[in-house]
């Protein structure tokens, strides 16, 4: 059997899903700490998965309108999971 390194391969995603968390974060004080993570999960969820092994294996082949759909997608799904990470905490308060 050869041997196999998958220890690079990772979601496109997740490190724009993270700094895109990190930027918005101001704009939701209510969401801090763990739920900065919950946050970036529910993004996640709502995006593609775009498995590569170097960033430049998906940047490289794709055309600007995929680019910039991308950055679309990824705005959107994160802004989603801020109101719903925030909605979420909200009605476990209450309850």
């Amino acid at each position: 059997m050869r041997d196999a390194d998958f220890t690079n391969i990772h979601n496109y995603f997740e490190r724009p899903v993270f700094e895109a968390v990190m930027q918005m974060a101001p704009r939701y004080p209510q969401v801090r700490g763990d739920m900065l993570a919950d946050v970036a999960c529910v993004a996640l969820n709502r995006l593609p998965s775009r498995y590569i092994r170097h960033e430049v294996d998906l940047v490289f082949y794709l055309t600007e309108k995929e680019r910039a759909e991308n950055e679309r997608a990824l705005a959107e799904a994160v802004t989603h999971a801020f109101e719903f990470v925030q909605a979420r905490n909200a009605m476990r308060a209450r309850g």
